[in-house]
């Protein structure tokens, strides 16, 4: 197994910003951050679809590892 294949450690950015109280924010502070969150969402989406493509590209290349 690869390094890139290993889980995450446990307090990466996802997990601390899933453990943050919200309390604190008001609905327009939540608003933006749901904006933000969202934007992140398509930012990695893409990321993994580019990701994907180029394994697919190399996988047609030199065949799939078995």
């Amino acid at each position: 197994m690869e390094d890139t294949d290993l889980p995450r450690p446990r307090g990466d950015a996802a997990g601390e910003l899933a453990a943050e109280d919200l309390a604190p924010y008001s609905q327009h502070e939540l608003d933006e951050r749901i904006a933000l969150l969202e934007a992140e969402i398509t930012r990695v989406r893409a990321h993994r679809d580019k990701a994907s493509a180029h394994r697919s590209a190399a996988d047609a290349l030199f065949g799939k590892p078995s």
